[in-house]
This record gives C-alpha cells, structure tokens and sequence, in this order.
C-alpha cells in the first residue's frame, strides 16, 4: 500500500515494522528513514483533515441551533402576538358575530387575523378570547366534580380496558418446576359521546348588548348549566354500575346501611387498595343530618366524615327525602375511577335561533358539548343506599 492511501492504524502498523528493521540491523537506513519521514507527513495530513471536519461539524451544529432557537422564538413570538390579539376589541367583537351566526359567519375574524399577520382558521376553529377561554376553564374547575374526573380529548369513541381479576405474583425457587402462567380477565369499557344540551331563552336587548357583555352572559349561564349537567352524569353512571365488573362494564361497590357514625368509614372499607383521593359525595342536606348527629351525640361520636372532604350535589336525594330504598344517597372513593371524553374539546358550542319566537322578541340559544362519560376502574367507588 502506498503511503498516501494509508490510514493512521495502517500508519502505526508500518511504523511499528520499521522500528524492528532497525533494531535487527543490515537494513538500509537511509531508505528507511526516507519512508518513516513520509509517514510522519501522511499522519499529520490525516491529523489536519480531522481537525478540519471537527470544526466544520461544529460550525454546523452551532447554525442548526441557531436555526432552531430563531424558529422557536419566531413561533413564542406569534404566540405572544395572537393571545394579546384575542384581547382586542376587534377580536372580541368578530369572535361575537362568529358564534352568532352559528359559526359560520367568519369574515370579521378572518380580517383581524389577516391584518395582524396571524393564520386564518383551521379547519373552522377559531381561539376563543382569553376571557372566554378563563370563564370556561373556570367552570371545569369550579365544579367540585368534574375538577376530579380523568380527562381526555381523543376523537370518536374510545375504548378503555381495565382488569377484572389476576392471579397474583408468587416467589420461585431456584430449581423448582415453572410457575403457573397468570389467569388474567380483561374488560373493555367504550366511552360513546353524547351531546349535552342546555337551552336559554333571552331577549332582544340581552341579544344586542356589548360584545363582552354579551359573551360573559352565555358563557356564565350556559357553560355553567352544562358542566353542572356533565357533574350528574358522573352520579347516574354510579348509581347504574353493576356491583361485579362484566366484559363492558366496570364494578361499583354498593353498601346498605341507615345514615350513621360509622357510615362513611364502612363505605371506605369495600375500596380497593388502588382509591386513593378519597372523598365522600352526598347532597347538603345528608351532610346536615350527619353533622346534628356528630354534635347532638356526645363526646362518643368522633369526625363522622373521617376526615374526608365532602362534594355537595342535588344529584343524590337528601337523606330525609328518600322514598326507595333504591335511592343511593352517598358515593364515597376516587373520582379519578371516572373517566371524561371530549371529541371535540370541553368548550360549550351555540346555536341561535331568532325566528320560532320573534313575535315575542325571545331569542334561543341552545348550547351543546360532546362527551363520553364513564367508570373505567373498577372498586374504586362505593354507593351507599338504605337497606332493603
């Protein structure tokens, strides 16, 4: 191999060689040092070539990330742009006549965005105005309830599984026979949207008041109504829950049981070990009756609510007013056994209807939200119910 096709190790290889020439002797030296003299220029060649490439990839990498910083702050700047631009009156006043005409009606909002450098729709949607945005945000987490449930926003139905029943693990001994294979039943529960509706009725002048007047009025009204109607979902899939978990269907624990001290603390007890934001559900009036009987009964009745936080609903019929020993009047476990889907994102959608009742200058609005609603964990949650 010629020395300029050499690469180091082939270098070293050859160097190596000449030094036990010399060492053994009746070489010619001359010849041989000519050749250890072009090896030392093809190593210092291939050493320059490298040091050469090092600095051009490290020039590459420094402009690759600096092609990239200035997309990012390209980007945090439009952000930037677009939340101060939803704060405009012009925003909030073409975000107003969008929803107005039923979503269709996009020319004021398109001119805004246009004007202001920013993207037209995408695929008809449109950012709400950061007031709307909090509003909305507020009523999910205002809600006692839903603030808890597990969300989320895949498209369509969705099927979620969980395990009915395992065998356990068990230790194996060095030199014994093979474990027996694990005996697992798996069920699925499907989420299946539904749509929530509530409808209002206002008049002419509640229909032409400002443009954030008239937002807040909706959002508050509506968005309050549906996410309180998502709230009583969650209670009617307990109450309906099989008490053993099927294929499709994930178990709710149930105890009968009169309202008492030791009520809560015997509903907490059929829990899986799996529960554990513990809470107890009930409505205002059950927590009274439960409260006069903690403070009419002495000193022998210690916190009858152990120490658990309390969820009000008018979902669940107060204690006093059953009639039906079917009738659950408590939920005690982990919310988080609920799960919330939302195909189409938890913002509430309107419709506006100015004709049906114009005579009368009412206007219906009728807003709508898509979501699945289901128990998708099993034996985190105990109902409670009078005894048969």
């Amino acid at each position: 191999m010629e020395v300029k096709e050499m690469q180091m190790q082939d270098i070293v290889t050859r160097s190596k060689e000449l030094e036990e020439e010399i060492a053994r002797g009746g070489v010619d030296i001359e010849a041989l040092e000519s050749e250890v003299e072009e090896l030392e220029a093809r190593k210092l060649e291939i050493e320059s070539a490298k040091e050469e490439r090092s600095k051009e990839i490290k020039e590459a990498l420094l402009n690759s990330k600096e092609i990239i910083s200035n997309e990012d702050l390209k980007e945090e700047k439009q952000n930037m742009e677009l939340k101060e631009l939803r704060n405009t009156n012009e925003y909030i006043h073409g975000y107003r006549m969008w929803v107005q005409s039923g979503y269709k009606n996009d020319k004021e909002l398109r001119k805004v965005l246009t004007e202001n450098g920013q993207a037209g729709a995408n695929d008809t949607t449109y950012p709400v105005p950061e007031f709307v945005e909090s509003k909305i945000r507020t009523a999910w987490e205002n809600d006692q309830i839903m603030s808890r449930v597990t969300k989320t926003y895949f498209k369509g139905n969705v099927k979620v599984g969980f395990e009915i029943s395992g065998t356990d693990a068990v230790i194996h001994v060095e030199g014994t026979g093979a474990i027996e294979e694990e005996k697992l039943a798996l069920g699925t529960v499907t989420l299946v949207p539904e749509s929530i509706k509530k409808m209002l009725k206002i008049s002419d002048e509640l229909y032409d008041l400002s443009d954030q007047a008239f937002l807040d009025y909706v959002y508050d009204e509506l968005a309050y109504r549906i996410v309180k109607k998502a709230a009583s979902i969650v209670i009617d899939k307990v109450n309906q829950a099989p008490t053993a978990s099927t294929a499709t269907a994930a178990a709710v624990n149930e105890l009968r049981s009169e309202l008492g001290a030791g009520t809560i603390v015997s509903a907490e007890a059929l829990l899986s070990d799996e529960a554990e934001d513990i809470v107890v559900i009930m409505n205002r009036g059950t927590w009274g009756t439960l409260r006069a009987l903690q403070l009419t009964s002495g000193t022998n009745v210690g916190d009858v609510f152990d120490g658990k936080e309390v969820l009000f609903t008018s979902a669940l019929p107060a204690y006093d007013d059953i009639t039906s020993s079917d009738d659950v009047y408590m939920i005690v476990g982990d919310l988080k056994a609920i799960q919330a889907n939302f195909p189409n994102g938890d913002e509430v959608k309107f419709k506006f209807d100015d004709l049906s009742e114009a005579e009368a200058d009412l206007i219906k609005i009728v807003g709508r939200m898509f979501a699945g609603i289901g128990i998708t964990e099993p034996n985190k949650l105990t109902r409670v119910k009078q005894p048969a």
